[in-house]
């Protein structure tokens, strides 16, 4: 396979299911703690209904209970294989993580991945390192699949578009960690990763530093969870700060719950 960029490898295209009927496509990407491997993406993804007023989604009335995963096959890049996955347990008890702190207002979920064997995983790291300086009217990337769309097989899309308010500071009086982008995003890009991508060279960083890169260097800022109503192009990020608190948390709870020797995983 030609040579790609990193983050157009992290980024998986995700089909909510009823059984065997596509519901709805949407965007997730990989993080991890420890031994363990996690889907993270939209919480009305797999709910299949609007997170602000609980509405559904899909015109079928249906909810999904299972997500297909479009993982690379391992030592084949360039290669996809579908995984299921199950939303619910037997006993009808999701099997995904809320925010332990916001809860069902935060539109992110984590969802343990048990079905990768046999699949190579490219995931995100949670530090916010490095610390490219990340300002409004800063160049931004929604890397995911707009109407299920893919390139190349079933690589991402990558939508640019700009920081539209203070990334560190709330939005309308909320406690929500999340800051809002002007970006032409569309349905399915909920999911997506939102980065600063740079091609290498000089970069600005935090603080009034620069530093030099000999490659492409990422930030990933946060998930995407899209736009505040249908005639705006200004879209919803979930800070990179409430990923980190959703992992950590998912990790204790499955810790607690079950060993970890129990998540099957190819690290």
């Amino acid at each position: 396979m030609p040579a790609v960029q990193l983050p157009s490898v992290k980024s998986l295209l995700c089909e909510m299911r009823f059984g065997d009927r596509i519901l709805s496509t949407g965007t997730g990407f990989v993080v991890r703690n420890g031994a363990t491997a996690f889907l993270l993406t939209n919480r009305h993804n797999v709910t299949g209904r609007r997170n602000d007023s609980g509405e559904l989604l899909s015109k079928t009335g249906g909810v999904p209970d299972n997500i297909v995963i479009h993982h690379h096959v391992s030592g084949r890049l360039g290669v996809w294989e579908a995984r299921q996955e199950p939303l619910f347990a037997l006993d009808g008890a999701p099997l995904w993580r809320e925010h332990p702190l916001h809860g069902r207002r935060a539109d992110v979920v984590a969802l343990p991945l048990k079905n990768i064997e046999g699949v190579d995983l490219y995931p995100y790291e949670l530090t916010d390192e490095p610390r490219i300086a990340v300002a409004p009217g800063d160049i931004v990337s929604v890397v995911g699949f707009p109407f299920g769309m893919s390139t190349g097989g079933m690589l991402p899309i990558w939508a640019t578009g700009f920081v539209a308010s203070e990334p560190q500071v709330g939005v309308n009086a909320s406690d929500l960690p999340i800051f809002y982008i002007d970006c032409r995003s569309r349905q399915g890009q909920s999911g997506s990763a939102v980065i600063a991508h740079r091609s290498g060279g000089m970069v600005a960083l935090e603080g009034g530093n620069s530093a030099v890169f000999d490659g492409p260097v990422t930030r990933l800022l946060g998930i995407y969870s899209g736009r505040v109503n249908a005639e705006s192009d200004i879209g919803i990020v979930w800070r990179t700060s409430a990923l980190h608190g959703l992992v950590e948390d998912t990790t204790n709870f499955l810790t607690k719950s079950f060993p970890l020797s129990a998540i099957k995983t190819n690290w």
